[in-house]
């Protein structure tokens, strides 16, 4: 099974308002197992980055304009990701973010169903507790000391740590479950030893007779 974690930056809240990516990583899961592949790019927003937004992220307008257009890098994008699951903290974010630039560059959105909302998990899981990426990686013993700012590839990196976690871990099925062993016809066929004796021998016997005999004194 493949599924792609992803995470971008972004230089605001709402592109609704203008606002637009400034930044995306993936990463590539097989069986919940990270294979080395990635997808990741820097792009031009095509318009200043607000202080508060640089603040979270640190990638200012003169660094991002040297880099590539959304345009530039969609084919790239979705090439990477196919049509896979996408692994998201906070889908609805990410997702409104990458749908926008996509209906931009006249592509087609892609559907909020293929997201897994690992925010939503940890929520269900954990309710009440802190739900960030940061709280979370405190509960798994996950070290995120690299994350001084929010980086999309990063993110990503720990975000898959993460969603293992939240599946159960890396040993989620390693269970006990003897019923589970006996189901389907390549069970395990286990042979059924005859009774075997072991008379004691007379010298055993005798024995034992003088040591009841000491007992009883």
């Amino acid at each position: 099974m493949r599924e792609i974690v992803l995470d971008t930056e972004t230089t605001g809240f709402d592109p609704s308002t203008g606002d637009r990516l400034v930044e995306i990583g993936c990463l590539e899961l097989i069986n919940q197992v990270p294979t080395g592949r990635v997808f990741h790019t820097y792009i031009n927003p095509e318009r200043e980055v607000p202080e508060g937004a640089y603040n979270v992220h640190g990638l200012s307008y003169d660094f991002l304009k040297a880099h590539p257009t959304f345009p530039e890098v969609s084919s790239l994008f979705l090439e990477f990701i196919q049509e896979e699951p996408l692994v998201i903290h906070n889908a609805k974010f990410d997702m409104k973010f990458l749908n926008a630039e996509l209906k931009k560059d006249g592509r087609l959105e892609i559907p909020f169903h293929r997201a897994i909302d690992t925010l939503a998990i940890a929520r269900k899981k954990f309710p009440g507790s802190p739900a960030s990426l940061d709280a979370l990686c405190k509960r798994f013993g996950i070290d995120n000391k690299a994350r001084d700012k929010h980086g999309a590839l990063i993110d990503a990196e720990l975000l898959a740590q993460v969603y293992i976690e939240l599946l159960g871990g890396k040993q989620r099925e390693l269970v006990l479950n003897f019923a589970s062993l006996n189901k389907g016809e390549d069970a395990l066929q286990r042979k059924v030893r005859e009774p075997r004796s072991f008379a004691p021998t007379d010298e055993e016997i005798a024995l034992h007779q003088a040591l009841l005999a000491r007992l009883t004194v």
